[in-house]
């Protein structure tokens, strides 16, 4: 079964079962400060799977795009990527283990014809906080699963959340596929790596306590998960993702454009490409920082691994267009954003190969140098703002010859300088529920007055291109072409504090897009939205389409609003620091 078909019979199945499809939203995510990109389905739901009202009812499902950095220097082998799509589908305080069970048994035995005898099934053992899942168990027995199928694993294994120290959370049962050539035993071991996982049911039963404790939620969610491309991979009898319909147009893409064989080098460009396509998608371009480090990051290593290979000149430009291809049926924007897709691309890998001649020069010289078998983490840093090696890229050469590189004396030079994108380069992300918190509330509601102050003083045709918020501040993006003078900060700040202290009610209304649209209502990322959604107006002053948490009143801001940081976030957009002043 090839992806988009896989994709399309989910869709439809859950349909059928009284689920509503969500659109795809953005890799950017709107709600959760821990992470720079979307890297699992539930991200967008986070308001909801709190016990926010969603506009589309109880029983949801989708297709997420999304970006996990973490293993990008495992990419290469059979399983790891940093794009990737989820399946999944949710049920907010409506039907719990036994009906999500039983959907999902249904799904892989009738829907993709899976034999019975080729699954296996994990669930939680229990601890002196939480009982042992029987009931899960049960209801696989029922379903017609072996005993000696089902195994019960610790919290390592069969165990979600909290995200933070506090907050929802609960075991999960996991559906696990033999890939293996031969018969699938009797007895399910599940330290043998030919058992696949291939999906996992969420049950959000619990709320953790600052104690440690754990006590009933009152509204109690299923969040599920199944990844396209691996089961992709088990359906269509393939060792390894790239060898599915997802990847393998690429891979004999670059192979035709290629001089060397290198399947290493061939997968490497073949997920980097994919992935900053669908970053590019979202008008993120390269940068030094947070996203755009991590879109620079990958094109250049993709780059690197093109001149091993002898890639065509403009071999990474066709590959993109074959992702774009591939991709267009589910995500039309793609195809819609090409012409700026593969410019931006274009672009950054000739300024790449301007400089990376002359920095392979220094990097050969000063490794002719060393006595030990260290690098200094100064010349890593010549090597990165001189001739835009990324640190990895770096670390990579120096490994390949037998040396490390010293890391501290870098990033010493390089805090000063940079935001977000140690995270990134590190790879440190904690996916979870965003904190909703009364300081978040508050800072939620005043960045809906920031964008009209925005709009009102410099230009209404200023839109919100992402936001990031904690209990301390505020950062807000927007597209605008120059630095705000002094002057123009300090009437945003002014309009924003008057309406704080106009005491202005903060409504929400559920309309179509389409009426949203007529009414005036702003929304960023329009295309992550639904056919009906959530429109908040603050008196008469803003109107805008958004999730997450909102006061009732402008007088619940405890603070005056100030800009303490106005600076460039990438090309023709701009990133506000405020805070709310107590």
């Amino acid at each position: 079964m090839k992806g988009n078909e896989l994709k399309r019979r989910y869709i439809e199945f859950f349909k059928k079962k009284g689920h509503k499809e969500i659109r795809n939203s953005s890799l950017i995510p709107e709600n959760d400060p821990t992470v720079l990109f979307t890297t699992a389905g539930m991200h967008p739901l986070v308001p909801y799977l709190l016990g926010q009202k969603h506009p589309l009812g109880k029983r949801l499902v989708n297709i997420q795009r999304c970006i996990r950095t973490g293993d990008i220097d495992d990419v290469g082998d059979d399983v790891h990527l940093t794009f990737f799509e989820m399946l999944g589908n949710w049920s907010l305080g409506d039907y719990f283990k036994k009906e999500a069970i039983e959907m999902s048994f249904e799904f892989l035995t009738k829907e993709l014809n899976i034999p019975i005898e080729k699954l296996a099934i994990t669930c939680f053992v229990g601890d002196k906080n939480a009982d042992k899942d029987e009931e899960s168990a049960e209801v696989w027995k029922k379903l017609g699963i072996s005993s000696k199928r089902i195994i019960f694993l610790g919290k390592e294994d069969n165990w979600w959340g909290p995200a933070g120290t506090t907050g929802p959370c609960g075991p999960d049962t996991e559906m696990f596929y033999w890939a293996g050539d031969e018969k699938a035993p009797e007895q399910f071991n599940p330290g043998d790596s030919r058992w696949v996982e291939i999906w996992n049911d969420v049950f959000m039963q619990y709320n953790k306590l600052q104690n440690g404790k754990l006590e009933s939620l009152k509204q109690k969610n299923v969040d599920t998960g199944m990844g396209v491309e691996r089961t992709a991979m088990l359906l269509q009898g393939k060792k390894n993702v790239f060898e599915t319909d997802l990847f393998l147009p690429i891979l004999k893409t670059i192979r035709h454009l290629s001089r060397k064989d290198d399947i290493k080098a061939e997968r490497i460009i073949a997920d980097h490409i994919k992935t900053s396509v669908f970053i590019l998608n979202e008008k993120i371009v390269p940068s030094n920082l947070g996203h755009g480090y991590v879109l620079r990051r990958l094109i250049r290593r993709a780059s690197r691994y093109a001149r091993l290979i002898d890639l065509d000149k403009d071999g990474l430009n066709e590959v993109a267009k074959k992702v774009i291809e591939i991709y267009r049926e589910t995500y039309d924007g793609l195809k819609k954003k090409e012409l700026f897709i593969l410019d931006e691309l274009k672009k950054e890998n000739e300024k790449f190969e301007k400089t990376l001649t002359s920095g392979l020069r220094i990097f050969e010289k000063e490794i002719s140098k060393l006595d030990g078998k260290e690098l200094s983490g100064k010349i890593a840093f010549v090597l990165f703002t001189s001739y835009g090696f990324p640190l990895e890229m770096t670390i990579e050469l120096a490994e390949e010859k037998g040396f490390r590189v010293e890391e501290e004396t870098f990033w010493e030079e390089y805090k000063r300088h940079q935001d977000l994108s140690r995270q990134a380069t590190k790879g440190v992300f904690k996916s979870g529920l965003a904190d909703n918190s009364e300081e978040v509330t508050q800072y939620h509601t005043v960045t809906h007055l920031l964008l009209q102050a925005l709009k009102n003083n410099l230009s209404h045709d200023i839109e919100q291109r992402g936001s990031n918020i904690t209990k301390e501040r505020i950062r807000f993006d927007f597209n605008f072409d120059r630095k705000l003078t002094d002057e123009e900060k300090k009437k945003i700040e002014d309009e924003v504090n008057e309406k704080i202290n106009a005491h202005l009610d903060v409504k929400s209304e559920e309309m179509s897009l389409g009426d949203a649209r007529k009414s005036g209502a702003s929304g960023i990322f329009e295309e992550r939205y639904g056919n009906v959604v959530s429109v908040y107006t603050i008196g008469r002053y803003s109107k805008e389409i958004c999730t997450g948490p909102h006061v009732e009143n402008t007088k619940n801001i405890k603070g005056k609003f100030r800009i303490v940081k106005e600076e460039s976030s990438s090309a023709g957009i701009r990133r506000i620091k405020g805070i709310l002043e107590k």
